[in-house]
This record gives C-alpha cells, sequence and structure tokens, in this order.
C-alpha cells in the first residue's frame, strides 16, 4: 500500500506558491520525499530501500501452510510486474485480473479515447485493433510469469466515461483554450502588420499566432466534453458497466476475448503451459452469460484457426448481483467457476456505496456496536456471507465440483478466510503483499474449522 504519515502540525503549506515549509526546511513541487508509515518519519530526498526478502525459516513455515491448508491462496494482479510479485510471494494464481488497468497508460488513453468518441461500430472497431496487440502482449507476459498456474482475467467493468476526464476540468480546459484563441488571433493580426516591416520578428512569434492549431485542440475538447455529458448516469454504479457494457458494445469484449486466446495460443507455440480463465463481470441473468460465450465461440476458431493450436480455458462470472447469487443454479449451466467480488456484492447487500459510507457514518456505526466490523474490510457472514453459502450449494447443484473464489479486499482477511473455509469455497484472491500471511491464514482455518461458527444474527 501507499504509506502515509498524518497529523504533522508543524507543516506550513502554501498552497499559492506550492511549497510546504518544516522548520527551515522549504519543499517545493516535485521535490522528493521517502516516508516511513511505520514510524512516522519523513526523510528529505529518496533513500535507499530495499526489496523485502523470504527468509528460509518463513519459506519453511509457509511450505507448512500450505501442506494443511484446503484453501488455495491466489492473488489480484493487473500488470507482469504485480504478477511476477504476487508468484514471489507463493501466489497459486491470479484471481483477477482487471483489464480496466491495461487501459490507463499514458500512451493507450488516447486509442481509448478514439474508442470512446467512435460514432460507428466500424470506427469503435478500428481503434480497438490499435489496442488488440497491447492487451494481447499484457497477458502473454502475465501468463508466462505465472505458468503452470491459472490466470483470471475479467473483462472490462467499469464505464466507459471513467475514462475521460471530469466534466469541470474539460470546461476549464475549454475557457482556457477559448482565451488562448482569442490571443492567436491577436497575434495573427499583429504578424500581419509586423511582416510589412519587421518580416524576423513574424518567425519569432511562431507557434503561438497559429489560431488554426488552438481552433483544432479546442474542436476536440468540446467534442470530448459532449461525449462525457451523453455518457454520465445518475448512479455509474448500477449503470452502463459490465456486462451490460459489453453487450451493448460487443466489439469491445470481442477485442478482449480475442487478446487473451491469442496470447494463450502463441504461449502454446512457445511451449508455455497456460491456463487462462476469462470472466465476465456484474452478470445477473443466466442469458448475460449466454451472450457473452456466444462472442467466445465466434472468436475462439478463429484464433485456433491462425496459430494451428487448441486454445484450452474456462469461462466463468463474478458473483457480485444479488440475483445472480438467488440464480446460481441456473448460471452454473454456463459458468465453469464463480468468483464473489465481494466489495460489490457487499454494496448492493447493505445498500449503501464504500465511499460514502466510510467517510460519514460507518465509523459511527462501528463505535456504536449497530455493526460490529467495517464490511468492506472483515466479510459480513450474516448477510452477504449467506448469499454466499446459497450460491456455493446451489451452484454446485448444478456442476459439481464447482470452482467458487472470492476476489474482493476481504479476501485476505484471517477472520473471512476462516468463513470461506467454512463456506467450502476453493480459493482466495488478495493483493499481492497480502499472500503469505493469507497463506498462513488459510492453514489455521483448517486446523481451528472444528471451533469456527459464523455469525448469522445481526
Amino acid at each position: 500500500g501507499k504509506p502515509c504519515v498524518v497529523g504533522a502540525e508543524d507543516i506550513l503549506v502554501n498552497v499559492h506558491q506550492r511549497q510546504a515549509i518544516i522548520g527551515d526546511k522549504v519543499l517545493h513541487e516535485g521535490d522528493v520525499v521517502t516516508i516511513d508509515g511505520g514510524t512516522g518519519q519523513v526523510y528529505l530526498g529518496a533513500v535507499p530501500t530495499v526489496e523485502p526478502e523470504f527468509t528460509p525459516e518463513l519459506r519453511t513455515l509457509l511450505g507448512w501452510a500450505d501442506e494443511i491448508a484446503t484453501l488455495k491462496v491466489m492473488a489480484n494482479a493487473d500488470t507482469p510486474d504485480a504478477a511476477q510479485r504476487a508468484s514471489n510471494y507463493g501466489a497459486m494464481g491470479i484471481g483477477l485480473c482487471r483489464t480496466e488497468r491495461m487501459f490507463n497508460a499514458k500512451e493507450r488513453l488516447p486509442l481509448v479515447l478514439e474508442m470512446i468518441l467512435a460514432e460507428t461500430t466500424e470506427d469503435r472497431e478500428a481503434a480497438l485493433a490499435k489496442l488488440l496487440p497491447m492487451q494481447r502482449s499484457d497477458f502473454k507476459e502475465i501468463f508466462r510469469v505465472m505458468a503452470p498456474r491459472p490466470v483470471t482475467v475479467r473483462l472490462l467493468d467499469p464505464p466507459i466515461h471513467e475514462f475521460l476526464p471530469s466534466e469541470q476540468t474539460l470546461i476549464d480546459d475549454i475557457e482556457h483554450l477559448r482565451h488562448l484563441r482569442h490571443t492567436a488571433q491577436g497575434l495573427e493580426a499583429i504578424s500581419q502588420i509586423l511582416s510589412q516591416v519587421n518580416p524576423k520578428a513574424v518567425e519569432q512569434l511562431g507557434i503561438l499566432s497559429d489560431s488554426h492549431l488552438v481552433a483544432d485542440v479546442l474542436a476536440k475538447k468540446e467534442e470530448i466534453l459532449h461525449k462525457a455529458r451523453a455518457l454520465h448516469e445518475i448512479n455509474p454504479m448500477l449503470g452502463h458497466r459490465g456486462v451490460r457494457l459489453g453487450l451493448t458494445y460487443p466489439e469491445i469484449y470481442k477485442m478482449q476475448i480475442r487478446a487473451i486466446l491469442e496470447a494463450a495460443a502463441e504461449c502454446i507455440q512457445e511451449k508455455v503451459n497456460v491456463h487462462p480463465e476469462i470472466m465476465v463481470p456484474q452478470v445477473c441473468t443466466v442469458e448475460e452469460l449466454k451472450r457473452v460465450k456466444a462472442l467466445v465461440d465466434e472468436v475462439l476458431p478463429e484464433v485456433e484457426a491462425k496459430y494451428a493450436v487448441k486454445v484450452h480455458f474456462e469461462f466463468g462470472t463474478m458473483m457480485e448481483v444479488v440475483r445472480a447469487c438467488l440464480r446460481a443454479e441456473e448460471i452454473a449451466e454456463v459458468a465453469e467457476f464463480f468468483s464473489f467480488g465481494t466489495n460489490d456484492l457487499t454494496q448492493a447487500t447493505f445498500s449503501f456505496s464504500r465511499e460514502d459510507a466510510e467517510n460519514k457514518f460507518l465509523p459511527f456505526y462501528n463505535s456504536a456496536r449497530i455493526l460490529r466490523d467495517n464490511p468492506f474490510e472483515a466479510l459480513d457472514t450474516a448477510g452477504v456471507g449467506q448469499l454466499m453459502q446459497f450460491a456455493v450449494a446451489h451452484g454446485r447443484k448444478t456442476r459439481n465440483g464447482l470452482k467458487v473464489g472470492i476476489c474482493g479486499e476481504q479476501g485476505g482477511h484471517p477472520a473471512s478466510m476462516r468463513f470461506c473455509h467454512f463456506a467450502n469455497l476453493t480459493y482466495v484472491s488478495c493483493s499481492a503483499p497480502r499472500v503469505p500471511i493469507a497463506r498462513l491464514a488459510a492453514s489455521h482455518a483448517k486446523l481451528l474449522e472444528g471451533e469456527f461458527t459464523p455469525a448469522t444474527t445481526g
């Protein structure tokens, strides 16, 4: 995680001059500091650091834990580097690879913007064709790092307006560009006068006098603002996102499916043993899942013919919508695995958003003992847990031995892991740094299984 230091009352911050004063030291915007979140100390400049390493004794202990545990520990990772860290920590695979994180790279955002602004399917497909090799390369590297362990790739989840600047930022940019355009037009008028008396001075005005360039940028910003307003939603969390986005714009999911399968095919050609898994977010009906599976069935033979290999994969779903949990028996007819997205499932079950709850009333609820724990940190076994148990039992009625995991933040919480073991989940997936603790917690869950009784009231 990111370290922070709070309550540093001796720091004077000058927002206008963009500097901070600590005693006789003045820090300017862009200066490097090193923060020790453990001690609360802040050092001026970059302090040499070392990557933590496992001692032989710790490796032995974790090896014993793995021998005892029946609950597998996987990791959430979105880049090859993150996957490598997860592997170093002993993760048994990647339980959640979020494809939207790959879109946020600086060099890719213009292509994502091109896709969003496209008015026709053909234009959107042209932009996606440029993104395809980038996503394929990302997946291939992650597959190689984790081979032969499974990698679960979640198709695009957030609404596409999240990749655009905020409306206020665009309005400010447009206002600034309009002022700049007036300035440029004035400079052009001056340049016409100067050209008659001093041509060299006109050359020195350079690009500032090019009002056409400013006008082009302004037009693009106005186009983006128009699109941002068109995509605006009252409640984006419950809006046009996940599988709903993938079905209304199937070319987006088809590109991602192709990138996953082609990355796997290239690995197979190179004799790398890969186990890709395709996961669909925000599913609430089996019909949604069937339609995405139809996209996979359309792309798969094309990829296998292109690479002359057979690509084996698993197709599954996130279980983060209450209706999906209640219809698990039907959904398991199509899904080969379930993964509980407990962050969204907790929000849906409690009917409050995490950001608002944690910033407004949740601390009071915890201190007043209305809720025992923060349900976004420790799994709510009495509510969310009951939905999970129902979905596991009914899903396995349809598909015996159905693989079931959890990829929310609670996946690395020791007490929550005891419930996951109790509920007969196959695996948990957590952030890479939490993997070692989760491996120990998985063994504790097995050793103490006879003593565990989940909360069922409250």
